[in-house]
Formats: structure tokens, C-alpha cells, sequence
């Protein structure tokens, strides 16, 4: 059984939503963080998004990892693999192996805020790699990054883009704070997807099955579980924008009418403009040159990326300088 380490209780995760809710819908322009996306129904959605034949970056990442696993296994040469974030466990299976082949893996440490769903998957690979040591820390990396385990030779991985999630300034402050935690035998693996055609970002985002407007309006579905609002989720639409200044795609909710929200828990009446929006999500494209400096300027020069055929995705190995 996984040992299981806890920073972050469903106390907090209220309060945090609370805050993030009160201070986001209270300002103009609204924003909701994208973490509140993924309740237990949330997170099922963004599963089948990865599988939609428009969303690329989940399986152009998999491709990517399983070709070059143990080339990148060979150059980490750590003991330990921390997954910031951890997922359903495939690309992760992924990594495991190419340290098992290196004859050095020993421990395995998934980190997500949903502890539920961390037991679950950390469980999975404990039964299904017997012998490896699985410490599930319950987080919010971007919060707790300095309080994750730092014994052993550790290679962190961040796959997913979920870096992408961050404006620039976070992005900084996070991948600092990260460098400050790792030794000089420790690296860090990223993934990120690249700047690309227009068009094929903008169905990447507002698929015709409508599973990812469907996703987008769950968060209103949860301020709605958790602080009592009565959103109609019907009557805002979704919206997926590509920023070309900053080079991300946006998520937004539309409000189609002028309308009244209350959030009883919050004390709050907010009112919402016909055709209204809150920004729900940001998700950064990158170029490779640029991530090089990103990364480089945060004391965590680039050893070397791998890339597909089509140079949609990238996956870095980064060491602390």
C-alpha cells in the first residue's frame, strides 16, 4: 500500500474555492481559476476531450514519451519520479518503465489536490510494479512545491502542459521556487505544446461534440455544488479564443442574457451583463526557443527535447545550474 503524505485537506480546498470564487467574480473582468474545472465530473469530461480526434496534445505527448522514455531515463538517471499533478497513469507507466530499465528506479511520488483520486491511481501502480516504494502527497504544487519529499535523485515531471495554465510572471515564480528544491543531481521534465495553425487550436477547444463547452460550464456546476450559486449553466456559452499577443488560447463563459447569480455561501448577488465574459482558462503555446530562455533565466538550463514530426509538442529535460 502507498504511504500517503497530506498538505492540503478538503478544508482548505473549500476555502481556497471560496476566496478564488468571491475575489474572481467580484472584479472586472470576471476570472475563475482553471483548477476548479475538476470535480470528479470535470475531471471524467477532460477525459474524453483527450480522446476527441481535435484535441492532439494528450496522445501527441504519449507518442512522444513512449519513443523516448528510456533515452530520457538514461540522461535523468534518478531514483525517484515526483509527477506534479498526477494523471490517469498511462504516460506515467511510461516514465516508470524507462527508469525501471535503468536498474535505478525505487520510488514513485504522485502529487494532485484530489486525494481520493491520488489513493486510487497510486494504488494501481504499487499492484502493478511490485518492490517500488509509491509515496502519494496530497498538494497544491504551485503552493507546496518546497514541502515535497527531496530525498533521492529525483526527476520531477510536469507533463500535460499544465504549465501553459500559468501567465508568464506565475510561471517564473513557480519554476523558481521548483529550482530552489532540487539538487544539482535532480531534473526536471516538461511538457508544453507549441505554437501552431490557428484553426487547428481554436478545434482543439470548441470540439463540434461539445464536450469542451460541456467541460468549461462545469465550474459553474460546481460553485453551485460547493457554495450554493444558482448558475444556469445553460444560459452562458462557451468561448475559445486565441490571444495572438500573448500567444494562448482562452476559455471563456458568455453570459446570453442579463442575469442575477446569487452564492448564498459568499453573501453575493452577481450580476452579469448580456454577453458578459469570465475568463476560465488561459492555456500558453510555446516556442522552443523561448521556453530554453524561460527556463534558463529560472536557473534550469535545457539538456535536451524531444519533439514529434510535426513539431506540434515538446518534452524538455532540464537540469538546476
Amino acid at each position: 500500500m502507498p504511504t500517503v503524505e497530506t498538505h492540503i485537506t478538503a478544508a482548505d480546498l473549500h476555502a481556497a474555492l471560496r476566496h478564488d470564487v468571491e475575489q474572481g467574480l467580484t472584479t472586472r473582468p470576471r476570472t475563475l481559476p482553471p483548477k476548479w474545472l475538476y470535480d470528479e465530473r470535470g475531471s471524467a469530461l477532460f477525459e474524453q476531450i483527450t480522446r476527441l480526434p481535435e484535441y492532439y496534445p494528450t496522445r501527441t505527448e504519449r507518442a512522444i514519451l513512449a519513443s523516448a522514455a528510456v533515452d530520457i531515463a538514461g540522461l535523468a538517471r534518478a531514483d525517484t519520479l515526483v509527477e506534479l499533478g498526477a494523471g490517469s497513469g498511462e504516460k506515467t507507466r511510461l516514465l516508470l518503465d524507462g527508469m525501471r530499465d535503468t536498474g535505478l528506479l525505487r520510488r514513485f511520488v504522485p502529487v494532485d489536490v484530489s486525494g481520493d483520486f491520488l489513493e486510487e491511481a497510486a494504488g494501481k501502480i504499487g499492484l502493478d510494479y511490485p518492490g517500488l516504494a509509491v509515496h502519494a502527497v496530497i498538494a497544491d504544487f504551485d503552493r507546496h512545491v518546497e514541502q515535497l519529499p527531496v530525498d533521492g535523485r529525483r526527476m520531477v515531471a510536469m507533463l500535460g502542459s499544465t504549465i501553459g495554465n500559468q501567465t508568464p510572471g506565475q510561471r517564473h515564480d513557480f519554476l523558481s521556487g521548483l529550482r530552489a528544491t532540487l539538487k544539482s543531481q535532480d531534473s526536471l521534465l516538461l511538457g508544453v505544446d507549441l505554437v501552431k495553425g490557428i484553426d487547428r487550436l481554436l478545434a482543439a477547444y470548441d470540439d463540434p461534440a461539445g464536450v469542451t463547452a460541456s467541460f468549461n460550464r462545469n465550474v459553474l456546476r460546481v460553485i453551485n455544488n460547493e457554495l450554493g450559486a444558482d448558475f444556469h449553466p445553460g444560459r452562458f456559452g462557451h468561448i475559445a479564443r486565441w490571444d495572438a499577443e500573448h500567444e494562448w488560447m482562452e476559455m471563456r463563459l458568455r453570459s446570453d442574457e442579463q442575469q442575477l447569480v446569487h452564492i448564498p455561501d459568499l453573501g453575493l448577488t452577481i450580476e452579469f451583463d448580456r454577453g458578459e465574459e469570465m475568463r476560465t482558462e488561459i492555456s500558453a503555446k510555446f516556442r522552443i526557443d523561448g521556453v530554453r530562455a524561460e527556463l534558463a533565466e529560472c536557473g534550469l538550463p535545457v539538456t535536451r527535447v524531444w519533439t514529434d514530426p510535426e513539431k506540434d509538442y515538446a518534452v524538455l529535460l532540464a537540469r538546476p545550474s
